[in-house]
């Protein structure tokens, strides 16, 4: 079986830290202030950063996507915002692109589960 990737591993780390960590911080800040139903979604996108960065951990392709997604959708929303904020999530997202394609990430992901017989 191919060996995890360094790359590979600290990408899906920081993609669980910071889903959990936002997760609990906005549980929280919702535990002072009124509940509104576009909460469940924020935490669902929390969940999702989690989901991502375990299940690459593990080697699912579909996971890898996944976080690509996930950031896609953070450099979207940062357009919104402010341009600098902008510019350095399309840089990480880059860089996560780069990572999670190259060679090495790709035979992590492509890998096949062996069964012991």
């Amino acid at each position: 079986m191919n060996k995890r990737p360094l790359a590979v591993a600290v990408i899906s780390w920081l993609f669980i830290l910071v889903g959990a960590t936002t997760l609990a911080v906005d549980i929280r800040h919702l535990a002072a202030q009124p509940f509104h139903q576009e909460d469940i979604w924020i935490g669902l996108v929390h969940l999702l950063a989690i989901v991502a960065g375990a299940f690459m951990l593990r080697g699912d392709n579909w996971a890898r996507w996944l976080a690509v997604v996930w950031m896609a959708g953070h450099v979207a929303i940062t357009i919104l915002n402010a341009w600098h904020g902008f510019v350095v999530h399309a840089i990480i997202f880059a860089g996560i692109v780069f990572l999670l394609f190259r060679a090495d990430a790709r035979g992590w992901f492509r890998r096949e589960l062996t069964t012991a017989s």
